[in-house]
């Protein structure tokens, strides 16, 4: 009878919630006070695949509840994106029958990497799809070997392990687990024989701390590697991008199933991949979840057309603190060739801590942005000044760089002015600041 009364709490705060635009966690929060082990009360589904990782966590989910959905699964899934256990419970609750039966096919969760051994310390995901690790707020998370041991005690004998292969961080979590299965790109037109970060995270072993070398990199340290003193290595892949064309914006999955892009970014490509590995492990044939995803636009608002004036607009929305993030949609702009400027926005950090703390600007490689067919680079928000002190040290010429601080000025300034495409680059919590003064599409 506890069960069920937290339950029906649960789902009536749940609803109210609903309601008023609030309470993704609130109702999970409460049933945890009321009864802190409900959810290993709950009958949960034969299959529970958990995504986790610094980058990408909320569109792979997305895209995996899509295809699955298009398939014919009933699929629960925080879409909300409230990922720790408070937002968990919520879902789970909110989810099942009174008498504690989860109604679904497949329960489908994006999990904190800091949080997720609380999670699945009630039960334990029969899927575990694990993304990257990057270094990422550092003020709440240090450095990503840190998080990495934070992630270790969330991990089961009872779950296989799906890993980016990429990843060194990541793909040591494989050592000594035989059903482990790993994703990963080919080497590609794209990729490099170099480091384009600022830093250099894939210089040593995460095994041993020997010298790392690389075969080639497809961004910052991912890429094909191996160590000189230990010999740990890129593991085989069973779920692969073979082959892809950023100008005919397609790709192709183990040799033989092609998808078309609706955004080409390289961490899209790998939120696809992780996605369809996921789903074949589900069940779901390659051509099956090919026809599902090919040109599929996120619905979560990483990525938002709108127009401003005579400017088309393409918001990429980055997470603070994240250089790789940044990195990677910098690098996107700069492999348009399309005639543009970009804004960049930082007028919030640490939305949860409310430190001014802005190192992180300087591991961000800027310089992507030097290059003839981007023509403006706008700075706005409180950290204007940080923004351009940070430029002045990159070889951008000082004539493109252009500090507003005020957003709405800003954005005055550029719908008065050209006709060129115009990307935004900023955060989560600074996206709405653009948003709520252009036309979205």
């Amino acid at each position: 009878m506890r069960a069920f009364f937290v339950i029906l709490i649960c789902k009536l705060l749940k609803f109210i919630g609903g309601v008023i635009g609030r309470g993704s966690s609130l109702p999970g929060q409460i049933a945890l006070k009321l009864y802190p082990g409900i959810l290993g009360k709950i009958k949960l589904p034969s299959y529970i695949i958990a995504v986790t990782g610094s980058n990408g966590k909320t569109s792979t989910v997305e895209m995996i509840a899509h295809i699955l959905q298009n398939n014919g699964k009933t699929v629960a899934w925080n879409r909300e994106g409230s990922n720790q256990i408070e937002g968990v419970t919520t879902l789970i609750l909110s989810s099942c029958t009174l008498g504690g039966r989860m109604k679904s096919d497949i329960l489908l969760i994006e999990s904190d990497e800091r949080y997720a051994r609380y999670t699945f310390s009630y039960f334990h995901p029969t899927h575990y799809v694990m993304t990257n690790l990057y270094r990422d707020q550092l003020t709440r998370n240090g450095h990503p070997q840190w998080v990495y041991e934070a992630l270790s005690h969330s991990i089961h004998n009872d779950t296989q392990l799906i890993l980016n292969a990429d990843d060194p961080l990541i793909s040591k979590f494989g050592q000594g687990r035989e059903d482990t299965l790993y994703f990963g790109l080919d080497k590609l037109k794209t990729s490099i024989n170099y480091n384009d970060g600022v830093y250099d995270d894939g210089i040593y072993c995460p095994l041993c701390f020997g010298k790392m070398e690389y075969d080639y990199y497809h961004y910052n340290h991912i890429g094909s590697y191996h160590c000189t003193a230990c010999g740990f290595h890129r593991h085989d892949t069973s779920f692969t991008v073979t082959d892809a064309d950023m100008e005919k914006k397609i790709i192709q999955i183990d040799g033989k199933y092609t998808i078309p892009l609706a955004f080409t970014g390289m961490y899209n490509i790998y939120n696809i991949l992780a996605a369809y590995s996921a789903c074949r492990v589900a069940g779901i044939s390659g051509d099956k979840i090919a026809d599902s995803i090919g040109n599929y636009m996120l619905k979560n608002g990483r990525i938002v057309g709108f127009n401003l004036g005579d400017h088309e607009g393409v918001m990429l929305t980055s997470k603070h603190e994240n250089s790789v993030s940044y990195d990677q949609s910098l690098k996107y702009i700069r492999s348009t060739k399309d005639r543009c400027s970009v804004i960049v926005i930082v007028d919030a950090v640490s939305r949860k801590y409310f430190t001014g703390e802005t190192s992180w600007l300087w591991d961000i490689n800027f310089d992507h942005l030097d290059c003839p067919h981007v023509e403006n680079i706008y700075l706005s928000g409180t950290y204007v000044n940080d923004l351009a002190l940070r430029f002045s040290f990159t070889d951008i010429p000082s004539e493109k760089i252009k500090p507003i601080a005020d957003i709405q000025q800003c954005v005055d300034y550029i719908k008065s002015s050209g006709n060129e495409k115009l990307y935004c680059v900023t955060c989560f919590s600074d996206k709405d600041k653009l948003l709520s003064r252009v036309e979205t599409l």
